[in-house]
């Protein structure tokens, strides 16, 4: 099949070099301005891969989580926890390897401690997210050698708005679990004040699935402490323990003249989400989140000779959740959090441009309960960094570097320091106004963390027992990027090649042995009953590789008086494995597939296949998964214009072949399948 999709592209692309240049090329995608990257730039300009969704785009696709939305993204999938919980994984990457932003700032909740662990970050407030795929350290923090995703909701206006009430108002339902969702955002100004109010509340039941929530035979395969549970039960049709809520806002005001800008804003969240049942009748588990959140943006322009703009960013973070058992506080997870960014953008030096910062980062952790498993700790960074680019004809040049001070204090143990490198260089080459070609070479380092070291004891909501190493070495990851991009009237197409060598990376694994709570002490087997036992899951490190593609070609197939239709083929692969033999755990599928667009006038519709294929290539003690065909339809109608408002309506039909779908980056992927055959339906007023 591998063979098949390549010899495919590179067919295509044999055509495309023969047909004529053009002077003007179309309106696409590749034009989107990327303002997460080190210069605001068009996607089509930047050497790394980047994903903008923005508009209409993005409004059809967020779900009820940061990686769910992103989930059908090139390169990007998520590592579920049942339906509250779905983090982005990026080319096999998860937690601290993918930085988690808003508005270019830390979102600084737990989510990287434990896959059970929900970003605070909520897509139905989302106005824009961009995604940088491959390492992204430079500017945001060293290790994200997965990339970073931004998420922009405006909450600090940066331009003054054309009215002085203006907004927005959303309600979705989606059959899957049966939620509902609504949203409303206000937001204007006059005479240099803007001010931006918003407000969400979501409610969602149990979810449904196609099929059995347990895959019994591969959950006794590879969790022992089930042997002795003679019936597991297993519902069929939904997963127990799913439902959940959450509600938030966010209200900000910014002054804005030609010199600059200040603003600041506070912003709420408040989430509840059940963690999928194993079967055994345990005690349900469920987590409550609460975070706040105040932001401070200054910027001055053109404040002194030679340099284009000055801009700070702030950022005060109190975050705290509570794992319940059956209703019960068990453990609290507080995490206080001040993080500080200043960047300084000078003009052109010799033709090069470039931007110079410092940031800081210093939180307060702490794990409260009878199954606190990490120490309270004070875990402080700062950063320097420093990106140059220069242009040179066709080509675009550009060098950056990073150096970081770490220490974790954990209480009534050893200090941890760390200083992690980081540097890279890319180049990007426009052949003609048709052809593009990119190459980058990143360095990156990674210390660390605190769970990573430290953790010891029984997590109940994984129903593990974790471990951590004090011995783990910083990570040293070095990654080649290639990218090839054609752009004409007839046909787009993107594919970018990477390969990334990573020496000590940190990973969490099932080792194989038991711990039992009755006895307080380490097994080869459970010697009393599987109430009393929980597997291990210890934190290791090891040599790893990994390298992949990901593909896109983009064909219009028709355009008249009955509309426009496009063809898109797309592909995209990981493999990660460890150089002394054996896989990395959780890594995606290889993933092909096609989506048709249909536009005429203000209808639009869209069908996409997916089909991914089984994941064999497994761990040490995980299990395999099978493939699937994911069927997606979608459907969009803008009314006419009323009373100065704009009017969408769209309607989504999710896994149409109602296909039990596990998930193989996920840690549940014997206990909770993706949602199964299930239909969204949404309107949005613009005003």
């Amino acid at each position: 099949m591998k063979k098949v999709i390549v010899m495919f592209f590179v067919s295509h692309v044999a055509f495309a070099a023969n047909e004529p240049a053009t002077e003007e090329l179309p309106e696409t995608e590749l034009n989107e301005l990327v303002v997460s990257a080190p210069f605001s730039l068009k996607v089509s300009e930047s050497a790394k891969p980047v994903t903008v969704l923005s508009g209409e785009k993005l409004r059809t696709k967020i779900a009820g989580t940061l990686g769910e939305t992103l989930k059908n993204e090139l390169g990007i999938t998520t590592q579920s926890f049942g339906s509250g919980v779905g983090t982005p994984v990026i080319r096999g990457q998860a937690g601290p390897r993918v930085r988690v932003m808003q508005n270019s700032i830390g979102n600084n909740d737990v989510s990287t401690l434990s896959p059970d662990h929900a970003n605070s970050v909520e897509p139905l407030l989302a106005e824009r997210i961009e995604v940088l795929r491959g390492p992204a350290t430079l500017l945001y923090g060293s290790g994200a050698i997965g990339g970073v995703v931004n998420v922009i909701d405006n909450r600090i206006p940066e331009t003054l708005p054309t009215k002085l009430i203006g907004g927005a108002a959303e309600q979705r339902y989606d059959s899957s679990n049966n939620e509902t969702a609504s949203v409303v955002k206000i937001e204007g100004g006059k005479k240099g004040i803007a001010y931006h109010l918003d407000g969400f509340y979501r409610s969602h039941g149990n979810l449904r699935i196609g099929g059995n929530a347990i895959d019994e035979q591969n959950a006794r395969a590879t969790d022992p402490t089930l042997a002795d549970v003679p019936v597991l039960d297993n519902s069929n049709g939904m997963i127990k323990d799913t439902r959940g809520w959450s509600r938030g806002g966010s209200a900000g005001l910014s002054y804005i003249a030609e010199q600059g800008l200040i603003g600041a804003s506070i912003n709420t969240l408040e989430n509840s989400y059940g963690i999928p049942a194993d079967g055994t009748g345990a005690d349900p588990v469920s987590i409550l989140l609460k975070q706040s959140k105040y932001d401070l943006k200054a910027q001055l322009n053109k404040p002194l000779p030679g340099v284009d703009f000055i801009r700070y960013k702030f950022g005060y973070t109190d975050y705290q959740h509570t794992e319940l058992d059956n209703g019960v506080p068990a453990t609290r997870f507080l995490n206080e959090t001040f993080e500080n960014r200043l960047e300084l953008q000078h003009q052109a030096i010799a033709g090069m441009k470039g931007t110079i910062g410092f940031q800081s980062t210093n939180s307060k952790f702490a794990a409260l309960g009878d199954e606190a498993i990490v120490p309270k700790s004070d875990i402080d960074t700062y950063g320097v960094f420093l990106v140059e680019s220069l242009n040179a004809g066709d080509l675009t040049y550009e060098l950056g570097g990073r150096a970081e001070v770490q220490t974790i204090k954990p209480e009534n143990a050893t200090t941890f320091s760390y200083t992690p490198f980081s540097g890279s260089a890319s180049v990007l080459w426009k052949i003609n106004p048709q052809h593009q070609l990119s190459f980058a070479a990143t360095h990156s380092q990674r210390a660390p963390l605190v769970q990573e070291l430290l953790s010891k004891g029984v997590h109940a909501a994984t129903r593990s027992y974790e471990l951590g190493s004090a011995n783990l070495n910083k990570e040293f990851s070095n990654n080649l990027d290639l990218a090839y991009r054609f752009q004409s009237s007839a046909l787009n197409l993107e594919i970018n090649l990477f390969n990334n060598w990573v020496n000590d990376y940190i990973y969490q694994q099932r080792s194989g042995d038991i711990f039992n709570t009755s006895l307080e002490a380490m097994e080869s087997a459970c010697s009393t009953t599987s109430a009393d036992c929980l597997p291990v899951e210890q934190s290791q490190q090891k040599n790893a590789i990994f390298r992949g593609f990901e593909a896109k070609l983009l064909a219009p197939l028709l355009k008249n008086e009955l509309g426009a239709v496009d063809l898109t083929l797309f592909s995209d692969y990981t493999r990660g494995y460890f150089v002394q033999g054996g896989n990395v755990p959780r890594m995606p599928p290889l993933r092909f597939g096609f989506q048709l667009d249909y536009e005429k006038n203000n209808f639009s519709s869209n069908l996409r296949l997916t089909r991914a294929q089984a994941q064999n290539d497994v761990a040490e003690n995980d299990s395999k998964t099978k493939g699937y065909f994911l069927v997606n339809l979608g459907a969009q109608y803008k009314v006419a214009s009323f009373q100065n408002s704009n009017i969408l309506l769209f309607a989504n039909g999710k896994n149409l072949l109602n296909e039990n779908i596990r998930n193989s980056t996920s840690y549940l992927r014997n206990f909770a399948p993706d949602a199964g055959r299930s239909a969204e339906l949404g309107i949005r007023i613009s005003y």
